[in-house]
């Protein structure tokens, strides 16, 4: 099997996340692809029959074989050839074996992480998370597609941008008694 490209990681950069699309979201695509090439055999038999040259089933059957053969070589590829990787420091997406698509920015300048999940990604359990990122000005452009558990995906970013040791030099951690951000650990 191909192995991945790896990141040059920077000194402590660390790998959050690593992974493809999920094999539930190419579902969809091998459901429409094998349903097309069931189509285009029956109206190759259709064809013909009314030419009167009775196309053999032999040779349908085999079409429809290697047709649904192809489909799902397709998307496997498609899926194996896309890789997301979420970094300390950075968020990266690679599309493509022969040719290659790179999108990578810098997690300092993600702004805000959401996901979003159709009713049908619902049921396959997979969403895609959108970054809305500094570097980017138009919304959707750098989006992990069909993954599963998107919302962990979310916590490991914002694990992720959160300074070394959860702690930021304007807030101390202390531990919170749900009323905003008094301290607990004072008479009162």
């Amino acid at each position: 099997m191909l192995r991945p490209v790896a990141l040059n990681l920077g000194p402590g950069e660390q790998v959050v996340f690593e992974g493809h699309p999920s094999w539930r979201a190419i579902l969809g695509f091998y459901l429409k692809g094998i349903l097309l090439v069931g189509v285009i055999v029956a109206l190759i038999a259709l064809v013909g029959e009314a030419a009167g040259d009775g196309t053999s089933t032999t040779i349908l059957v085999l079409a429809l074989i290697a047709g649904a053969a192809l489909v799902v070589l397709i998307g496997f590829l498609r899926r194996v050839a896309t890789v997301y990787t979420i970094t300390t420091r950075r968020l990266h997406i690679k599309h493509g074996l022969i040719s290659r698509d790179v999108q990578e920015t810098k997690i300092e300048r993600v702004q805000d992480v959401n996901y979003t999940q159709s009713l049908w990604q619902r049921m396959m359990q997979i969403g895609d998370v959108d970054f809305d990122t500094a570097a980017h000005d138009t919304e959707g452009d750098f989006i992990f597609a069909g993954v599963g558990d998107p919302e962990g995906i979310v916590d490991r970013v914002h694990h992720a941008t959160e300074p070394r040791g959860g702690r930021t030099a304007a807030k101390p951690d202390y531990p919170q008694s749900g009323l905003g951000d008094e301290r607990t650990d004072q008479p009162r």
